[in-house]
């Protein structure tokens, strides 16, 4: 199942790359055309790469829904879950401002193109409403399991643009990104396993996705 929901995305990232290239095409077409008018104010930016953009605007809302999940934990979490959750969320916080600063930088709109769409890696609406209802080891579970695909889904198809990807900031802040996933992928699992410096006794993580 891990595996398929990773094609999925991947499968996705690369049609939102075909539909990007296509209507940069279009509009190459189009501005060629004699029947174009002459633009009568400056020059935009120049067209961000259909891949780094396709990329850009898929990790901003993951980011920003799991940061709000993460944020309930503060007081529905497990205490052996809090000060993870508390330092995931600080992390994932300034990975977001990041990456909208470079989102500004590329001239791409701050609209969230995936919004209601239930994809591999994204912490949906309906999880949300899931989250703020549950108590307990429920709440626990939907965190952990939602919070562990995010993180291994957003390093998988951070590490495509690393080689998929033309901007050099861009590829550069998806290494960065793949390497964070790797480091915090690695805290979860000490923490299931007990092993977190933190949180000398293990805690019972959802084994259905074990990471």
């Amino acid at each position: 199942m891990p595996a398929r929901r990773t094609a999925a995305l991947l499968l996705l990232l690369t049609v939102l790359t075909s539909c990007a290239r296509g209507g940069a095409r279009e509009e190459g077409r189009t501005a060629s055309s004699p029947s174009a008018l002459p633009p009568t104010t400056s020059a935009p930016s120049p067209v961000a790469d259909p891949t780094d953009a396709a990329w850009l605007q898929l990790m901003i809302p993951m980011d920003e829904q799991a940061v709000t999940l993460l944020g309930l934990a503060a007081e529905k979490a497990d205490p052996r879950l809090r000060a993870w959750a508390a330092r995931l969320r600080t992390a994932q916080t300034t990975e977001l401002a990041e990456l909208r600063k470079l989102r500004d930088r590329m001239g791409l709109p701050d609209t969230d193109l995936h919004k209601g769409h239930d994809m591999p890696g994204m912490v949906t609406a309906a999880d949300l409403d899931d989250a703020r209802t549950a108590e307990g080891s429920a709440f626990d579970r939907l965190l952990v399991a939602e919070i562990r695909d995010h993180l291994r889904q957003s390093e998988q198809v951070s590490r495509s643009e690393t080689t998929a990807g033309t901007r050099a900031e861009a590829t550069a802040r998806a290494r960065a990104l793949v390497t964070a996933r790797g480091e915090q992928l690695a805290d979860l699992a000490a923490l299931c396993a007990g092993k977190a410096a933190d949180v000398p006794e293990p805690f019972a993580c959802p084994s259905d996705h074990p990471v």
